[in-house]
């Protein structure tokens, strides 16, 4: 695992390092300048821009434990081939697992002002079990996604969605879906329900999310720093709601989720940062649907066997599928002290990490084949890492504590790479 690790990292590092060459190539006029900066600003997003189409990076290769290396090929057309209209799509391939997952959509911009569109898709792929993603969330792209080299857990689905998208004013966002889904879990699994033990199941769900960053204006700010100020706090709230019996679905259950995230900036340049995650899920939840705590953790017996990468907002001392929540809430506190000023180019930083999560589930007993704890206790960890000591990558120290603490010392420590590269 921790071998086609390292083969993506330095194959992203080349691909950051030859980016960094054609920044650094001087331009004399002034429109091919233009389009450098237009080229790499594409790229830090994660595309390579074309005439019409822009092609997405993170389907180009990643590497997870159930399908080994993925790769493929995907991206969205661009303003040039419409501004109306939005035609996206991917195709990859999982190695280990040897088939093929893919993804066709297409979006209609309603309302110019009010950022108004509709979104049809189909989507074949996978997902990871008691994961949460919120309909608001921006598009996110890391030229390294760390976390997903350990994950083992996942589920298949074959998904059909029609989504509405609204910003009601500056700062305040909204989206709604409705999804059909075949869901297969990729490892033996069994949910006990009234009707009997389901091995797969059909679902049939409704979302509706808001998001508010209620300090975020459409005035330009000044400059960076009083730009990054104006989008804290960011505020997102998301329910959804499954209905049994409406297009064949299996189960009926609801959650509420919530997310808010703030930074604070000092006047010494320090930066400190608060998230703060829950969500609560009510009737026939199965663990698909269940909620984990972002773990990060492998399950090796030592410390240097453990030893990967760091995630972002993950507990590294947490071991994947120790624990799954039907509610459950995370605090992390981050603390960035202002970059050590050695050089120019060499800035190390040091940041202060904190996490708390607390959660707990009813009837157990009704997951079979698959072990798991509660968090009704609340787990903590805390540590600290070091960025950017050479070409982006650093070191992170991570200790767990308290009431989940475990006999052996070494299993309650978390000894990982970090990686942070921005253009």
């Amino acid at each position: 695992m921790f071998r086609y690790g390292i083969l993506l990292v330095c194959f992203l590092s080349a691909t950051i390092a030859h980016t960094q060459s054609i920044l650094e190539t001087p331009l004399e006029p002034e429109q091919d300048s233009i389009k450098k900066k237009e080229f790499v600003k594409a790229l830090g997003n994660g595309f390579i821009p074309t005439k019409y189409f822009n092609f997405d990076l993170r389907y180009l290769i990643k590497y997870n434990q159930y399908e080994g290396v993925r790769t493929g090929i995907g991206g969205i057309t661009n303003e040039d081939f419409s501004e109306k209209v939005r035609i996206n799509s991917y195709g990859v391939y999982g190695f280990r697992d040897h088939r093929f997952k893919y993804s066709v959509g297409g979006s209609f911009r309603l309302a110019e002002k009010s950022d108004t569109w509709i979104t049809f898709s189909y989507t074949d792929d996978l997902q990871e079990t008691g994961s949460t993603k919120f309909l608001t969330d921006k598009r996110f792209f890391q030229f390294f996604e760390p976390r997903l080299l350990n994950i083992d857990l996942f589920h298949k689905h074959i998904t059909k969605s029609i989504a509405f998208e609204h910003e009601i004013a500056s700062g305040l966002a909204v989206q709604s879906e409705f999804a059909v889904s075949a869901i297969e879990p990729t490892y033996s699994y069994g949910y006990v329900t009234n009707q009997g033990i389901l091995n797969a199941f059909d679902l049939s769900t409704a979302k509706f999310a808001m998001q508010w960053n209620p300090f975020k204006s459409s005035e330009v700010p000044e400059n960076e720093i009083q730009k990054k100020k104006n989008e804290y706090p960011i505020i997102t709230l998301q329910y959804t709601k499954s209905f049994a019996d409406v297009f064949k679905s299996d189960l009926s259950f609801s959650k509420v989720d919530f997310r808010t995230i703030h930074q604070i900036f000092h006047k010494n340049k320090n930066i400190s940062e608060i998230t703060l995650v829950g969500g609560i899920a009510n009737g026939d939840v199965p663990l698909t649907h269940l909620y984990h705590a972002y773990p990060n953790n492998i399950n090796k017996e030592t410390i240097m066997q453990r030893f990967s990468v760091a995630g972002i907002n993950s507990f590294e001392t947490m071991f994947f599928n120790e624990f799954f929540s039907d509610k459950f809430t995370t605090f992390q506190f981050k603390h960035f002290i202002k970059p050590f000023n050695i050089s120019k180019r060499y800035k190390p930083q040091l940041v202060l990490i904190t996490r708390y999560a607390i959660g707990d589930i009813k009837n157990p007993e009704r997951h079979l084949n698959i072990t798991f704890g509660s968090l009704k206790k609340g787990y903590t960890e805390s540590g600290f890492e070091i960025n950017k000591l050479l070409f982006g990558f650093g070191l992170s120290f991570t200790y767990r504590y308290g009431a989940y603490h475990l006999p052996e010392f070494g299993d309650n420590v978390a000894f990982k790479f970090t990686f942070n590269v921005s253009l």
